[in-house]
């Protein structure tokens, strides 16, 4: 007859492993492209919704609330991601744990009111897809009328996955 203690060893046992179950992330199939086709979360891991980012003032020698005063869509997304990485250090969690991502481009005036995904692109793969920080969200990334401020051409919002 088993004794209740090794009746409950055993049962943990066998759950271990679902429960240190990692993030998985599906790469888009016959893709070079940049994030996740999907991402899995296994049961027990804590979601962190992060706000939406905009940009600070890039250039503090510019004219204030001018466009010249928060650079172009590639600096703006390197700014946002730099400050979603504070954040999320802050937290304790790391860009490597970002597990979906949505981003908002305002089509540029310098552009012919088109977004500049390429842009965005030149800024985002700093931090994703690199040798130091391989792991790729799944990402949604549209054109949107405005922002809260006309000189703001990049909104980013994230959610990470607590490991």
């Amino acid at each position: 007859m088993f004794k209740p203690t090794l009746i409950a060893s055993l049962l943990l046992a066998a759950t271990a492993p679902a429960l240190a179950a990692d993030v998985v992330r599906h790469k888009i199939p016959n893709s070079t492209f940049p994030i996740s086709a999907a991402v899995e979360i296994p049961a027990g891991k804590t979601l962190v919704f992060l706000s939406g980012v905009v940009p600070p003032v890039a250039d503090a020698n510019a004219p204030k609330d001018s466009p010249q005063a928060y650079g172009d869509t590639k600096t703006q997304t390197v700014v946002v991601l730099t400050s979603i990485e504070k954040q999320l250090k802050g937290m304790g969690l790391s860009m490597g744990d970002v597990v979906k991502m949505q981003v908002f481009l305002v089509g540029d005036p310098a552009k012919g009111g088109k977004m500049d995904f390429a842009g965005f692109m030149a800024g985002y793969t700093q931090f994703f897809g690199t040798a130091a920080q391989p792991n790729l969200p799944s990402r949604s990334a549209m054109q949107v009328a405005a922002l809260a401020s006309p000189n703001f051409l990049v909104e980013i919002e994230v959610t990470a996955v607590r490991p």
